[in-house]
Formats: structure tokens, sequence, C-alpha cells
């Protein structure tokens, strides 16, 4: 095997890949199909409510609001500057803080506390801005809230989120699309082609041609696996370790392309067998989907040992 002809091969296949209905069927329908999943159960552009703040004084609650975590809160000026900001819908709701603000609350005098809203913000930002003001003026005052909630947890115990349940699968149709298939499709046209008989009389080996071949079902599918968890922000705390798996996973997914290449005889069989075996590829998937079904099942299938150290890492830790 000759590294400077696998390099090359290699070349031709990525400036040729653009051209494959595969190639940019590998790389648009994960993402795709990732964005539409995190549409449709809230993942993606869920952001923070945001609130604005505008102190005419020196308030206490202006301090407090920029310790909050579960709110975005930013400060403005002036009052023209703080209108503006919720006109254009850059927060949610805007505060104004009349400068004798605290010592009102404390005294339990009555003040007035001028909320600007934005029409077009989300129902929930507005329950939940409106409730942490209440919350943090009773807190200024000294008061503590006139209820306890007792939260009771009805059916599972655990209940876990539908994007936790669907990154698995989203995850192994982004690695093995680009994986298998452009490999597999590649060594077929080849073969289709007569173009394989004609490169293996030159220099070049077989052994080249495949390891050519399967660097690009490597490399596209370990980008399409890491863009898949950027994209559902899950890309957790250890990046490398997560790389790592990815590619391994790549690995397999390319010699499993590799093989259908070699053995099938057109495209027609490939998308048959890939019908037939998808339940080999996706059955760890399904289990992660649906938790009623015992997870000593996933163990079954080969893939089950590339998505569980991915959920592992990504969601756990």
């Amino acid at each position: 095997m000759s590294l400077k002809r696998v390099g090359s091969l290699l070349g031709k296949e990525l400036w040729q890949g653009p051209k494959n209905f595969i190639f940019i069927w590998a790389i648009v329908l994960p993402v795709v199909l990732s964005l539409v999943l995190s549409l449709v159960f809230g993942t993606l552009f869920s952001e923070k409510p945001k609130l604005g703040v505008m102190d005419e004084g020196s308030s206490q609650l202006a301090t407090m609001t920029r310790e909050l975590t579960s709110v975005t809160t930013k400060e403005y000026g002036t009052l023209s500057e703080i209108k503006q900001a919720v006109e254009s819908g850059a927060v949610d709701v805007g505060m104004v803080l009349p400068e004798d603000f605290d010592s009102s609350v404390i005294q339990g005098e009555k003040t007035e506390l001028t909320v600007y809203i934005w029409g077009e913000s989300l129902a929930k930002n507005r329950t939940i801005l409106g409730a942490t003001i209440a919350n943090l003026v009773r807190e200024l005052a000294g008061q503590e809230a006139p209820v306890e909630i007792e939260s009771i947890t009805l059916g599972d115990k655990v209940s876990i989120p539908w994007n936790d349940r669907l990154l698995p699968l989203i995850v192994l149709m982004a690695v093995f699309i680009g994986g298998l298939f452009l490999p597999a499709t590649s060594v077929i046209n080849e073969k289709e082609k007569k173009t394989l008989e004609a490169l293996v009389i030159t220099p070049t080996t077989i052994g080249d041609v495949f390891v050519a071949k399967g660097l690009l079902g490597i490399i596209l599918s370990l980008f399409m696996g890491v863009v898949i968890l950027v994209l559902n922000q899950t890309f957790g705390s250890e990046p490398a370790l997560l790389i790592l798996v990815l590619a391994l996973g790549a690995v397999m997914a390319s010699e499993i392309g590799l093989l259908c290449g070699a053995y099938l005889k057109d495209i027609t069989t490939l998308f048959a067998v890939w019908k037939l075996g998808g339940v080999l590829l996706f059955g760890p998937a399904f289990v992660y989907l649906f938790p009623q079904i015992p997870q000593w099942v996933g163990k079954i299938f080969p893939t089950y040992y590339i998505v569980q150290p991915i959920v592992q890492i990504s969601q756990q830790g």
C-alpha cells in the first residue's frame, strides 16, 4: 500500500464527492431530521426568558436580577432605550425601577413598578418573568412566600425528555448514512463502470482503493456525528473522548460499507440490504426511544456499543 497513492485517490474522492447524490444526502438528511425534531420537541432555539432592567436609583432588586440563572438579564440606562428593546423584541419584559423603590417596598408602602411587555413574547416567558419579579420583590421586602408548593410526580418516576430519547437515533443515522453508503456506492459504481479494473492495471492496488474510499466514509461519518451533537447541544464535557468514540463508530460504518460494496452487485441490492439490515443498525436507538423495553435487548445489537458510550459521555457526563 502506498500512502501517496491513497492520498491521491482520497483527494479525487473528496473532489468528486459533492457531485454525488449520496454525498449530499448523507449531509442533508441527518441535519434536516435533527432540526425538525428539535423544533417539534422544543429543544432548538429554546432561549431563556429575557428581562430588561432600567434602574433610576441604585435598587438592590437590579443586583438580584443579575444573579438569576433561569432568566437572561439586560440592563439599560434610559427609558427610551428599554422601550426600544421591548418594542424590538430584544427582551420579553422591560422593568423600570423608580428611585425610591427599595425603601418604599421595605417600609410596606404602596409603590408603582412600570413594566413593558413585548407583544410577540411567548406566554410562558411572560408567566416566568412575572413570577420571578414578584418573588424578587417579596424577597426584597423580607417576606416569605405565602404558600409552599409540594411537587408529586405521577406516572414514571424518571421522565426522559424526548430530545434525549431521539439523540441515539439521529447520531446513528448521521454516522452510518455517510460512513456506510458513501464507500459502498463508490465501490459499486467503480465495478459497474469497469474503472476498478482499469485502476488495478496501474501500480494502484485494490488495498489503495479500499483504504481511500474507507477514509472518505470515516471523514464524512465523523464530521456529521460531531455536527449533530453540536446542533443538539449535547457535546458534553469530554469532547476528546466523545470524538474518539464517534471515530470508532465511523470506522465500523465505513468497514460495513466497504464489505457491502465488495459483495453487492448494484445500488438496488444495496438499498434492499439497508432496509433489511436497518434493524441491526438502529435497534439500540429504539431501545432508548422506548424505555419500557429492557435495556439488555439493546446489547444484542453491535451498534449498541457505539450509542451507549456516546449517551453516557454527552448526557451523563
